[in-house]
């Protein structure tokens, strides 16, 4: 069973409802057709109702049944636009802006989310990530316990050896640009989490460089150095090393030359790039050279589960990822 095939059974298991602002978007039609076929989670679109089932007839896309809204006419708008006013007045909301703000879908996703209508929320097929994660940020906020969120992708690599079978987890990939060591550790953390979550196996961290203990000495290497030390003071029990080059951490023949002893070397299925330079590229590289299936970007740190996509994602990447955030919101 592949990755994503077991997402789906986990998923079945407990049906959630997700939340889909881009009614409009064909890719995201076509991805309610799959999900209502296959019955792993329950959808509701957002969007202009007439132009989203228009759009289906034109192109046989069978969404019969799916709860479709257009955040102005549904019989929770002026609710849900006065417990925004309430959540933001401290930073000068109005009624009157409160009720414009939410005739925006995402803004009226998250508020869904916020007050229990929805479980989870998938965007970004045609909205960049700031416009999903600051209405996230502002309605829904970081979990408990979370310094920081982050992003990370869910690599499937076919016929691959290395990782889980092939499946990894790349953080951060997808939004912190420049992070600290203090950041790096905390990155870590939360995507050893997100891997064991979604992949049901113990995480093992790399922290990567483009040096290994020590063959190459930078500020850029000291960085990684001191995450990881920061990374085995808070989560002591945490199965991780670094810093490590990708071959050493992933090569178990590399990794005993170059990390003779290491807890993770050559068996890491859970990479953390120093920085999002770094990370896109490797994620992007992985997925169109390797032929990889890549779910994500992908939050961790939002209170309540809230997903990315690429904007250059198809219709199965986003089945994919309402799978995924089902999951999530099981947790």
């Amino acid at each position: 069973m592949s990755f994503i095939e077991g997402i789906k059974a986990k998923a079945k298991k407990d049906i959630k409802t997700i939340v889909l602002p881009e009614g409009n978007d064909i890719r995201t039609i076509q991805a309610v057709e799959k999900v209502l076929k296959e019955g792993f989670a329950d959808v509701i679109v957002l969007g202009n109702k007439q132009e989203i089932l228009t759009l289906a007839k034109k192109n046989n896309i069978d969404i019969s049944g799916v709860k479709i809204i257009t955040p102005i006419e549904d019989t929770n708008y002026e609710k849900l636009a006065k417990e925004f006013y309430e959540l933001r007045k401290a930073k000068g909301m109005t009624p009157e802006k409160a009720k414009e703000t939410l005739k925006d879908e995402i803004y009226f996703g998250m508020m869904m989310v916020k007050a229990g209508l929805a479980d989870g929320l998938v965007s970004g097929a045609c909205h960049s990530t700031s416009d999903t994660l600051r209405p996230a940020l502002q309605i829904l906020k970081t979990a408990p316990g979370t310094k920081l969120v982050s992003a990370f992708f869910v690599m499937c690599v076919p016929d691959c050896e290395y990782g889980e079978n092939g499946t990894f987890v790349f953080g951060d990939s997808g939004l912190n640009e420049y992070p600290d060591a203090d950041s790096l550790a905390e990155i870590a953390i939360s995507s050893s989490k997100s891997f064991e979550q979604l992949v049901g196996k113990e995480s093992k961290v790399a922290m990567l460089s483009y040096s290994t203990y020590g063959s190459a000495t930078s500020p850029l290497t000291e960085k990684v150095v001191e995450a990881t030390r920061l990374l085995k003071e808070k989560a002591p029990n945490l199965v991780c090393d670094g810093e490590l080059q990708l071959d050493a951490a992933i090569i178990p023949e590399i990794a005993r030359s170059k990390a003779p002893g290491s807890p993770v070397a050559g068996r890491a299925n859970t990479l953390i790039f120093p920085d999002l330079d770094a990370g896109n590229i490797g994620y992007k590289l992985v997925q169109r050279l390797a032929k990889a299936e890549a779910y994500g970007p992908l939050c961790q740190g939002i209170a309540k589960p809230v997903n990315d996509l690429s904007r250059g994602c198809t219709s199965d990447d986003i089945a994919g990822v309402i799978a995924i955030t089902a999951v999530q919101a099981q947790a």
